[in-house]
């Protein structure tokens, strides 16, 4: 299945195998470290409160489908992180790029699905082929120049050139991803090439904006549905933040409680509802022999609501993920971000991006929601959505008594 995605992502992290995989990987695990990944707040920051202001105008009205909104602030986040290209999805909402990402996500869903659509030449004599083609040529058309822009800029940096705008690289707020991997060595000192690095720009597009747009909204209406829950967040943000503004490092470990809202989110509604992998050694599961070759689904949706380790587990409690309360639990009992040496190499970036997005939504509004579960129309798509949308109503903290940070 993940074949599907190679003519957009070509041979990058989630698409290699092999020693390919192996030595990318190692090049490009420094980048994700988290000193480098503090560097992004600004960019998180700015975004988001550019999110709070478009919600101010649903504040104490009728119920809105939140999600598109949450959806296009990630993009804006990973547009700026990972090219350094601020697109502006929030206020420019039918920009040609944002139209094929999501076209593309679609595209992709209904191909894996379709038999008749497998085969490349067959594909193209439907009108989804050729829709396919031509997203797929403005999608790497858009990343080939943003590339080659910022190739251009390291370069007039490095002869001690100033940009159009008058500021070198090294005056910028933060360095995007794509800095750091025109700047990557291997073990042989040399650099990734120009198509190398595409493939990887356009991995952490794919899937730096879908799952973590997914994992606050999910989040949202899991706060919605139990106040209790949110009003005890509310006064850790209180704690945490006081009167101030904005997001710093030093907040990112204190949002204990957060972190566990997050994590019971991802166990309940995973934003990768589906994992594949090929066996490539006989084994034993549950007292079946699985045979070297097979291709093996992993579903977290239904692993993550095993009772044994998640009594339950349809309720809503982040106390689950307490350090006492996780003492002895199975180590594969959860695992929204996959597990083992393929494990998803943006987690961080995923948590943190999760943690300032909510912070900043939950200081200025009070969210209800009154879907049931039945109503949200769950599809396991590449995301897990829901076909219906997430209906909230916002309320002002400060028209609640609730301290506000404006």
């Amino acid at each position: 299945m993940y074949t599907f995605l190679q003519p957009w992502l070509g041979l990058g992290l989630l698409t290699s195998t092999g020693n390919k995989w192996r030595s990318r990987r190692k090049m490009l695990t420094p980048t994700f470290h988290f000193t480098i990944l503090e560097d992004f707040l600004g960019v998180m920051n700015e975004q988001a409160n550019i999110l709070v202001n478009k919600l101010e105008k649903h504040v104490d009205g009728e119920k809105f489908n939140c999600f598109f909104y949450i959806t296009l602030c990630a993009l804006d986040i990973i547009c700026e992180t990972a090219m350094g290209k601020n697109i502006d999805a929030q206020t420019n909402d039918d920009s040609e790029y944002v139209r094929a990402v999501y076209r593309m996500s679609d595209l992709l869903h209904r191909r894996m699905k379709t038999i008749w659509f497998w085969h490349d030449v067959l594909y193209l004599l439907f009108k989804e082929g050729w829709d396919h083609k031509r997203n797929l040529k403005i999608l790497h058309n858009f990343t080939t120049n943003v590339i080659n822009e910022r190739a251009n800029e390291i370069k007039r940096d490095e002869e001690g050139k100033s940009d159009d705008k008058g500021t070198t690289l090294s005056n910028r707020k933060c360095k995007a991803f794509l800095d750091l991997l025109l700047n990557v060595m291997d073990d042989e000192g040399n650099k990734l090439s120009l198509e190398a690095i595409q493939e990887e720009v356009d991995t952490f597009m794919f899937e730096g904006h879908d799952t973590t747009a997914a994992g606050i909204n999910w989040a949202l209406y899991l706060l919605g549905c139990y106040p209790e829950v949110q009003k005890k967040l509310n006064n850790e943000l209180d704690e945490v933040f006081g009167i101030k503004n904005t997001f710093k490092r030093k907040d990112l470990k204190k949002l204990k409680y957060l972190e566990c809202v997050i994590k019971e989110t991802l166990r309940i509604f995973p934003s990768v509802p589906i994992i594949a992998r090929g066996l490539n050694e006989d084994c034993e599961v549950g007292g079946y022999k699985v045979v070297k070759g097979s291709q093996i689904v992993l579903v977290p949706y239904a692993l993550h609501r095993d009772p044994r380790y998640f009594p339950d587990p349809e309720e809503f409690k982040p106390e689950r993920f307490f350090p006492e309360n996780s003492v002895g639990r199975h180590p594969y009992a959860y695992v929204p971000f996959s597990a083992g040496p393929r494990n998803c190499i943006g987690q961080r970036f995923a948590m943190m991006e999760e943690k300032v997005v909510l912070s900043w939504i939950l200081r200025h509004f009070w969210v209800e929601s009154n879907q049931k579960r039945e109503e949200l129309g769950l599809t396991g798509e590449l995301i897990l959505r829901p076909t219906n949308g997430i209906w909230i109503k916002l309320k002002s903290t400060t028209s609640l008594g609730v301290k506000s940070s404006k």
